[in-house]
């Protein structure tokens, strides 16, 4: 089918709605006619009918920890427009991470307007879940441009951004260490095994892994199909080549200072006193505080000594989202409610409530968030992040080659042999 000859449901709605108002308007003309021909119409007849008040029932999915927030939030919306129409709505708990595949189980049973983690638009887009934002100039004004790239699919909108805090950056103890110190990855692994203590750093991750390749000139994303991936991390020419990240990693790994934990267990060292630095997102903050009180650090990731250059550790990011239904009853008020819940105040809301970093950028720059160390590093790394943009398939062969890297190159393997075998994998059709 042509493309021209598609029209979506929220279309088929639209041009129903302008057909009945076209009618309405052609009744009122052929009644004013008569009346100039001289029928008589009472004034009660001519007086206009009060319109009928609209019922509106609306499903929101959103993550379970969210949902005294999001009650909060609904409730001021349903107050706001209380004289427009009787709302109501029914919040109903969905992890974000899977909420795509919840969705597209069953679109038209599925919630009006839902939030989710801004690396399954591009599925969502392409399923015919969600279509391009009306709004889209003004979100573009309102937030983050990090944001707004990650809730569009090329140069189309089909989202509204809700955070823009998923990412990772360095904490670290100021009792070891200055802010000279935290600017290179090699002196900070000197300080902590003079001290003996360690640097954690989550190897077993790939997504973690990616802050060593990322500002290389070598690539990692999803080609145009939204299916396979391309990889550039085995390159054998240029100023950096795969070879070289390889060797840096096993520098880092030998280096008593380092250790290679999850996220966990880097809590754990920080607990215990083992870890004195590490690479992390918000979600540890609040209990890193907590251990470390005002030696608390939090700032951009260190560089690394790669090739004989230093180079500026990358990092993935991501943002929550909120979508609207394609196939909602009521698209109109769906789409109010995205915007209410992606307003400024709803996200300054949502950080006072949730800590979870704005995407919007007046409550991004607002002195509240600016006091939080943790999401102030997140916005100064940002600079050096890139969207997650990855299949399935990334994964594990580059968790597979990180882990005999923190291994000190067990296996023993010719390290081009292993780049060149992790490539094969991650971007097998």
């Amino acid at each position: 089918m042509r493309k021209e000859e598609k029209i979506s449901k929220k279309s088929s709605r639209r041009y129903a709605r302008r057909v009945l108002c076209m009618a309405a308007a052609g009744t009122i003309l052929f009644a004013a006619c008569g009346k100039e021909k001289g029928q008589q119409v009472s004034e009660e007849q001519t007086q206009e009918e009060p319109a009928e008040r609209e019922s509106v029932h609306l499903t929101v999915w959103g993550a379970e920890e969210d949902a005294s927030l999001l009650a909060e939030i609904t409730d001021s919306f349903r107050e706001e427009y209380q004289s427009q129409a009787d709302i109501q709505i029914t919040y109903s708990p969905q992890g974000e991470s899977d909420c795509k595949n919840a969705l597209l189980g069953g679109l038209e049973e599925g919630a009006d307007v839902f939030t989710f983690a801004d690396d399954q638009l591009p599925a969502l887009a392409a399923a015919g879940a969600l279509e391009p934002v009306e709004q889209a100039d003004v979100l573009r004004t309102e937030h983050l441009s990090k944001a707004v790239e990650a809730a569009s699919v090329g140069s189309e909108m089909y989202a509204y951004p809700l955070t823009a805090d998923n990412g990772y950056f360095l904490y670290y103890n100021k009792e070891f260490f200055s802010e000279d110190d935290i600017l290179s990855l090699e002196k900070m692994l000197h300080i902590a095994a003079d001290n003996g203590k360690y640097l954690a750093m989550d190897w077993s991750s790939a997504w973690y892994v990616y802050a060593f390749f990322g500002n290389t000139g070598m690539e990692a994303g999803l080609n145009e199909d939204g299916l396979t991936n391309y990889c550039t991390w085995n390159q054998t020419e240029g100023e950096v080549r795969g070879i070289d990240v390889a060797q840096s990693m096993l520098q880092i790994a030998e280096n008593p200072g380092f250790s290679n934990r999850t996220d966990t267990e880097f809590l754990q060292g920080v607990q215990d006193g083992s870890v004195i630095a590490g690479i992390s997102g918000v979600w540890n903050a609040v209990a890193i505080q907590e251990i470390w009180g005002t030696n608390m650090g939090a700032a951009k990731l260190p560089s690394y000594t790669c090739a004989g250059r230093q180079i500026q550790m990358a990092s993935f990011s991501g943002c929550k989202l909120i979508g609207v239904n394609a196939y909602s009853k009521y698209p109109e008020w769906a789409a109010k409610l995205a915007e209410w819940i992606v307003s400024e105040k709803n996200q300054q809301l949502r950080f006072e409530l949730r800590g979870q970093g704005p995407s919007n950028k007046n409550a991004a720059e607002s002195e509240q968030v600016q006091q939080s160390l943790a999401i102030a590093a997140l916005l100064e790394q940002s600079e050096y992040s890139h969207l997650q943009r990855v299949s399935g398939k990334f994964w594990e062969p580059v968790e597979t080659f990180a882990g005999n890297m923190a291994a000190g190159n067990a296996t023993g393997e010719d390290l081009q042999k292993q780049l060149d075998q992790m490539v094969e994998k991650v971007t097998a059709r």
